[in-house]
């Protein structure tokens, strides 16, 4: 069953890449996604089998990968019931999305690989959800972010698709190289990079008082950048590379730019990439590895600030984009900050129970601006949109739901509400209870962030479906809602959005909680996040409600009550909107700091370096002087006798001229 799981989209898109000209679009988009609906059905099957069962975790092997000395790699499948949460996200929403793309890309001529690069994103992703090491992680990780490069743009006509796909490519080499050079060092202090044998000797990381580990806990283990690093100091260097990796796949600040970017690519893209896939790579991956993690209070202190920051930062942010897809872009990158702070404050199960309801409402919410897109001739501005609540009620009410699950919207101290009423709240609560010193810093951001997510999601929904269509005329005639094809995966999504969270709080979070997760997180003895959270004082339960309160209140304010108000602030405030509108003018800065000083070395070694230098005085100076040589000789070709009896005579003289005085010497 797990072999089908993982195969069955490379098999789709081997038959898409490999024969779509033959068999035809038609074809492709029905064999992709049945696969991909076959693959999904038997992932829950799987988690409910053994997530909601009762059972150790195995290994399932596929073949032997690598063996070179001491590194033994085996290409393997870990089934715990972190690898059956990642299999049913990843796969509910690819098959929702594989189906949605049959009515979204229907005039699109090239299908075929459109269908054939999302079933290879998929076998990448559940590659490196299953792995059983680091090395099928890394090939897994490096997977998604080809497919990415590939789906991004695929519009490779649009410049701009072509400049987002290279600006994520670039941008996450950077924090992959963190990455690589933590599995290094993971190699270097456990000798091994198998998962099995890497938790099994974390235990001797713990120095004991008076113990033989205390005593080798202070000899040096780790050379890096010409430091000696002692056993603790080395794993939490190792630790913030794993963590830069993360940063990179997860777009946290400042490794984030290439994610709003990326919406160039086609609406579906957008979901698959943003909601359930290569954006929570970086949190399962931490989650995966939270043996090590959890041994280095240090790093996980730079993962609560980190996300923390992202939180506030992406959601001040979204607070004034215009386009709809990027609004939700920012809002993506502000919930991974969520899921960080929930792994910084070893609060690991509250972060993949908000990656699982996440998937479900950030998918929905993707796939609903793409109805809206698709029913406007294309259109992604929010400014021209206005008055579609009448004329698409379908995908009105899908968005609804996907902003009340994205706000939180629920009853405090109750089992009464949305799915991420029970995820994201949980994180705030826990932010509130934990012992990490940055825990005051997280609850503040993070409560700041609520409000601002509230009132930019309702933004978005006031602006987009009330008030007075801004469209022209002819874009206004043509709105129509979407075909079922679409409508169906959102209807799917819209009830994991409502019910995620209730049906599956007590096994994430709750009660069940030893029984459904089992071995496969780890948190330290003196780790109480999980019962501390459950007693919070009633005003931090009220905290986030009060949040998305006032971010609805003031959103319906400024653009149903009073419409005029956010341009008169706008003028009022022209550099704060700008800061804003610019996102930081992070952009500018790497511009400055990176691409352009970059350009200009490129500049120099390709003109001076490369064309005077090199050419100049290498291969093109050495032929340049040959034809300069052998321009002057065929002249004395000339053709007349009498001009090669003179150079001879002239030879002649020289000769007799040479052996006349030659001889006196």
């Amino acid at each position: 069953m797990y072999h089908a799981i993982v195969f069955l989209p490379l098999l789709g898109f081997l038959i898409a890449g490999l024969f779509g000209s033959s068999l035809g679009a038609k074809a492709c988009e029905y064999i992709t996604s049945g696969f991909l609906v076959v693959a999904a059905v038997l992932s829950w099957i799987a988690f409910i089998s053994y997530g909601l069962g009762e059972g150790e975790a195995f290994t399932l092997p596929v073949l032997r990968f690598i063996q070179a000395g001491a590194l033994d790699v085996e290409w393997a499948f870990r089934i715990d019931t972190l690898t059956v949460v990642m299999l049913v996200v990843v796969n509910t929403v690819s098959a929702l999305v594989h189906i949605y793309s049959i009515g979204y890309m229907h005039h699109d001529p090239h299908r075929p690989r459109f269908f054939a690069y999302l079933s290879l994103f998929t076998f990448a992703m559940l590659m490196l959800v299953t792995s059983d090491n680091l090395v099928q992680m890394f090939f897994g990780w490096e997977g998604v972010g080809l497919a990415s490069y590939l789906l991004i743009g695929f519009w490779y006509k649009k410049p701009s698709a072509n400049a987002a796909a290279i600006k994520a490519f670039v941008v996450n080499r950077v924090g992959d190289f963190g990455f690589a050079l933590g599995i290094f060092g993971v190699f270097v202090l456990f000798g091994s990079i198998n998962f099995s044998t890497i938790f099994a000797n974390t235990t001797s990381f713990i120095p004991v008082e008076g113990g033989a580990e205390a005593a080798e806990h202070g000899a040096a283990v780790l050379n890096f950048l010409g430091y000696e690093l002692d056993r603790h100091a080395a794993l939490t260097v190792v630790c913030l590379l794993l963590f830069m990796g993360a940063m990179g796949k997860s777009a946290q600040v400042p490794l984030h730019t290439w994610l709003p970017d990326a919406m160039e690519g086609p609406t579906p893209v957008s979901a698959l990439i943003h909601a359930a896939t290569m954006v929570t790579a970086g949190v399962f991956m931490v989650a995966r590895l939270s043996p090590i993690f959890e041994l280095s209070h240090t790093a996980l202190l730079f993962v609560t600030v980190i996300g923390a920051f992202t939180a506030f930062f992406a959601a001040t942010v979204g607070l004034v984009q215009n386009d709809i897809k990027r609004v939700i872009a920012y809002s993506t990158c502000s919930q991974l900050g969520y899921m960080f702070v929930a792994i910084g404050l070893g609060f690991y199960s509250a972060a993949i129970f908000h990656l699982f309801t996440h998937a479900f409402f950030k998918a929905l919410l993707f796939l609903g601006s793409g109805s809206v897109i698709h029913s406007v001739s294309d259109e992604q501005d929010m400014r021209r949109m206005g008055g579609l609540r009448k004329l698409i009620p379908y995908t009105y009410w899908m968005m609804i739901i996907g902003t009340l699950a994205l706000t939180g919207v629920g009853i405090p101290a109750t089992i009464i509400g949305t799915a991420g009423f029970f995820s994201k709240d949980a994180i705030i609560e826990g932010s509130f209870a934990a012992h990490s010193a940055a825990a005051p810093f997280a609850f503040t951001l993070l409560v700041v962030a609520a409000m601002f997510t509230s009132f930019y999601s309702w933004r978005l929904i006031f602006m987009t479906f009330h008030g007075k269509p801004r469209a022209t005329a002819d874009v206004m005639h043509h709105v129509h809602e979407s075909p079922m094809v679409m409508l169906v995966p959102l209807f799917i999504l819209a009830a994991g959005a409502l019910f995620a969270g209730v049906i599956f709080h007590d096994f994430f979070i709750g009660e069940a909680y030893a029984e459904f997760w089992r071995a496969a997180l780890f948190t330290l003895p003196e780790n109480h996040v999980l019962h501390d959270f459950h007693y919070v004082p009633l005003w931090v339960k009220l905290a986030p409600f009060v949040a998305m309160l006032l971010g609805f209140a003031t959103a319906y304010q400024f653009y149903i009550r009073s419409p005029e108000t956010p341009k008169r602030l706008a003028a009022q405030h022209r550099g704060l909107y700008a800061f804003l509108l610019n996102k930081w003018y992070f952009d500018e800065l790497y511009d400055f700091l990176f691409v352009r000083p970059a350009m200009r070395v490129g500049r120099f070694l390709w003109k001076t370096g490369d064309g005077k230098i090199i050419d100049g005085f290498g291969p093109d100076g050495v032929s340049a002087r040959v034809t300069d040589v052998t321009a002057r000789v065929v002249k004395l070709q000339s053709g007349y006798l009498y001009h090669y009896a003179f150079a001879m005579l002239i030879g002649v003289a020289a000769l007799v001229t040479w052996m006349m005085l030659g001889s006196s010497f």
